[in-house]
């Protein structure tokens, strides 16, 4: 069977079980979105490019699946360089397809062409340009293997046009050979053995909980170890919904903004189980302090990550999932020695919950005006635990991540690595799409929202009920506490003078505008925009000048945190 190019990528993308598509049309793809016509392929038409690519990055955090995006040539591919880099800090499996001009013009400044290979090269897995029809199937195959296998990463492939136009015998592979790509999957016995013991010596663990838990679907076997063990667990921003945070060997948030109790635990523990954990800055602070007399035992499907921020006592490589089951049931061979461990423990869990009550997370309460962290309290207050909730970046992504309770995984998508402003709205959209039926909520600052804000068309064509939670203080929050904390109150160029009216920013897109300006109207807000079935932006008129705290200044060790203004 003959097909052309473009109906050979669609008919790959169904064999990987892709049914959604986020793009926006173009020149250099116009033959792609020809065949799309006919396809099964669902296609959601976005209004910006990089938002296409935060779009699949959102419905592939949600889902586990990898994300599509679709793009053309030359601005249209650039555009979406912010989202590939954004999904390649945080490992998310993407593939993101972009135009590029006929093979024969490559090179010579033709006419909306980019080195998409040549500009993307550092911030994906892997990059292809696709020169012949006849290798596009097993590329298809390949960049689908390599986005979602050992440590996931977003992978792009540039078609160009006489490429799409060509056709040839269709073969869809059965498998990838790839000689220079073999990622591990199962961990070394002996070294989890050594884990095992190491952990039964240990009188203060902890477990340090990364982002790899929720890629690596490791929820279950995470609670099942901390509970077998009875080790505290603290997590990163990207872990918030791998453990519960109710539960009572919940530590909470580690690192900058992190709990009281989970950057004293982690600065005197003597076992640091870091469990796909990458030793980000933000969660460390000053590295020679950071854990400093803990045995550390790193957990990471990705050996690059390994040893390359902190120093590592016991490596262990593999999926973090099949590690941590593992450990569990070696573990569970001993009861006597395990037995012994709870109870030689117990005075560190004892301390635990000390630096937890002595240092709740909590703000001043104000019947005036309406505090942030109250807004958030209120939004989990008056959502079901499986509502998944995006953010943009800046202070109410701190706030999120310290006063809202993840129960479930996947239920809190927010940039990590890269701090992309403008990345929670089309997040949200693509959650929204891959779970029509959930709520769906992205918790925003009036700077980020303004990053991608034409979304909200896009919303409003697919009947998407995303509601917006802006918390508008009319400053670019989180740079004007630096300028406050540490530049004398100067707030060079931070504070967004011009008022904007998101109620009517709502209507003019066919969505629905909320406005809260003091605290009795919140709960009611709240309740109002849950009830509407479109879309809705809740504009909450907060407190100008509060801050995220605990914080621990740059170049400061964990346990050196500003705990109050």
């Amino acid at each position: 069977m003959k097909l052309t190019g473009s109906q050979i990528l669609l008919e790959c993308l169904q064999r990987e079980g892709v049914d959604t598509i986020f793009g926006y049309p173009g020149g250099a793809v116009i033959n792609i979105y020809d065949d799309l016509f006919d396809s099964p392929i669902n296609h959601i038409l976005t209004r910006h490019e990089q938002a296409a690519v935060h779009a699949a990055d959102g419905y592939a955090r949600a889902t586990g699946k990898v994300g599509v995006a679709l793009a053309t040539s030359g601005p249209g591919a650039t555009n979406t360089v912010t989202g590939i880099a954004t999904a390649y800090m945080d490992s998310i499996p993407l593939v993101v397809i972009t135009g590029q001009v006929p093979t024969p013009l490559i090179g010579n400044d033709a006419f909306q062409e980019a080195d998409m290979v040549g500009i993307t090269r550092p911030i994906t897995k892997h990059n292809y340009l696709v020169k012949n029809v006849k290798d596009l199937a097993r590329i298809v195959k390949q960049a689908f293997f390599i986005a979602r296998t050992g440590r996931p990463g977003p992978v792009l492939i540039d078609l160009p046009k006489d490429v799409q136009i060509d056709s040839t015998r269709f073969v869809y592979p059965e498998k990838v050979e790839m000689a220079g790509y073999k990622p591990t999957f199962g961990p070394n016995a002996r070294q989890v053995e050594k884990a095992a013991s190491m952990i039964l010596e240990a009188r203060k663990p902890v477990l340090y909980v990364g982002g790899g838990a929720v890629l690596s679907d490791a929820a279950a076997e995470l609670k099942s170890l901390a509970e077998l063990i009875q080790a505290p667990v603290t997590t990163t921003l990207m872990a918030k919904s791998a453990f519960p945070t109710r539960h009572p060997l919940c530590l909470g948030l580690l690192g900058m903004h992190g709990t009281y109790c989970a950057n004293m635990a982690v600065t005197n523990a003597d076992v640091l189980i870091a469990a796909g954990a990458r030793f980000d800055d933000r969660v460390t602070g000053r590295i020679a302090s950071f854990a400093p007399d803990a045995k550390i035992i790193h957990i990471d499907i990705d050996p690059t990550s390994i040893k390359k921020n902190v120093r590592v006592d016991l490596p262990i490589v593999g999926n973090l999932r099949e590690v941590l089951d593992q450990m569990a049931k070696r573990l569970a061979e001993n009861p006597e020695p395990l037995s012994t461990l709870i109870e030689a423990t117990t005075p560190w869990r004892r301390q635990v919950d000390d630096w937890k009550q002595a240092q709740p997370l909590a703000y001043q309460k104000s019947e005036a005006v309406i505090k942030p962290q109250f807004v958030i309290e209120k939004i989990r207050e008056l959502t079901h635990d499986d509502a998944i909730i995006t953010t943009e970046v800046g202070q109410h992504q701190m706030w999120t991540a310290q006063f809202f309770d993840f129960i479930q995984p996947r239920t809190f998508l927010t940039s990590g690595g890269l701090g992309t402003m403008g990345f929670g709205l089309p997040a949200a959209l693509g959650a929204q799409v891959a779970f029509p039926e959930r709520q769906v909520i992205d918790i925003s600052g009036d700077g980020s929202f303004q990053m991608n804000s034409q979304e909200l068309a896009t919303l409003v064509q697919y009947r998407l009920p995303v509601k917006i939670a802006i918390l508008n203080n009319n400053f670019l929050g989180m740079v004007r506490q630096w300028q406050q904390m540490f530049f004398n109150r100067r707030y060079s160029h931070t504070c967004m003078e011009l008022p904007i009216d998101f109620v009517k920013l709502a209507e003019a897109y066919g969505a629905t505008g909320l406005r809260a300006e003091k605290p009795g109207d919140v709960e009611a807000t709240i309740r109002r925009a849950l009830e509407i079935p479109g879309p809705v932006i809740m504009e909450f008129k907060v407190s100008r000048e509060e801050n995220v705290l605990p914080m621990v200044p740059p170049a400061a060790g964990l346990n050196e945190m500003v705990l109050s203004s």
